[in-house]
């Protein structure tokens, strides 16, 4: 999520920022389920968070990040496994930020909970359309994000996976999210190869579901936010590194509180904050 499990030396050395009207709205609906698939693309994995209210998310599918370390960005949030922070609710996955203190296990007290889900184990895959359909939350210190981490994370180590930010927003923005490729510097420390969506005329993303997607190829990966294709980043996008985007990557879905990039909560920020999923599709494209 920009930064996830980065050091905190991250070097921008490219922002693209774009603002186009939208070519048309999302509404709260649901969208069908899967009896349209995208022309030119065979879904391959998805979570449509169907299950009864208040059950947890799919162990088959997802898996959590638990802890209260800061994530390498001194976030204020414990990340929990508790059904308070993560559930489903009305065909959404529902992730809260809470403000309460809590002890974790580790001994960790934070002053706010919130949950970060991930694929990790459960799924991976290389190139392919990787989309879900958000309604994110607000407020001064809130930090949403749909992104994704190289399999090799373990391994390897940050930034040599790689890490894809398809959608991320701070809540002193809220006309505008960010996609983003982090990668290694041979210099060491990270990449950050960034672009921007703003929406028009003063609206704000939390205020209703829109569909974040980015389309990965050998070769590039192009950004959307609805039907608009805001940004394409590929070998050649200044960035100052190799290209680490060859191999499977995993999903991950979180809220994060305070840290470096949004900055901490203030007195405008109101609790509790909530992201809804309504759902995460990933595709491969098919065969000519």
């Amino acid at each position: 999520m920009l930064k996830g499990i980065k050091e905190l030396f991250v070097t921008p050395l490219a922002v693209l920022i774009c603002s186009i009207p939208l070519l048309h709205g999302c509404g709260v609906q649901r969208a069908p389920v899967h009896q349209q698939p995208l022309p030119g693309w065979t879904l391959s994995w998805s979570d449509e968070f169907s299950t009864p209210d208040g059950s947890l998310p799919d162990p088959s599918k997802w898996t959590y990040s638990i802890g209260g370390g800061g994530w390498g960005n001194n976030e204020l949030e414990y990340h929990t496994n508790r059904a308070e922070n993560a559930h489903i609710e009305k065909g959404n996955l529902v992730i809260t930020a809470i403000q309460e203190i809590y002890t974790g296990a580790d001994g960790v007290t934070r002053n706010y909970t919130a949950a970060r889900l991930k694929t990790q184990g459960r799924f991976a895959q290389a190139y392919g359309r990787f989309e879900a359909r958000i309604k994110i939350p607000e407020g001064q210190g809130i930090w949403p994000a749909f992104w994704m981490m190289g399999e090799d994370m373990p391994t390897v180590g940050w930034p040599k996976c790689g890490e894809i930010d398809i959608m991320e927003n701070i809540g002193k923005e809220p006309g505008t999210v960010h996609g983003t490729l982090h990668g290694p510097l041979p210099t060491g420390g990270a990449s950050n190869i960034s672009a921007s969506f703003n929406l028009p005329d003063g609206k704000r993303f939390a205020g209703d579901f829109h569909l974040y997607a980015i389309e990965w190829e050998p070769n590039e990966i192009r950004f959307y936010v609805d039907a608009n294709l805001f940004a394409t980043l590929n070998r050649q996008s200044p960035g100052g590194g190799p290209w680490v985007f060859d191999h499977p990557f995993f999903i991950l879905l979180n809220v994060a509180v305070g840290g470096d990039w949004p900055g901490n909560p203030d007195a405008t920020t109101k609790f509790p904050q909530s992201m809804l999923v309504d759902y995460v599709r990933v595709y491969t494209k098919r065969q000519q």
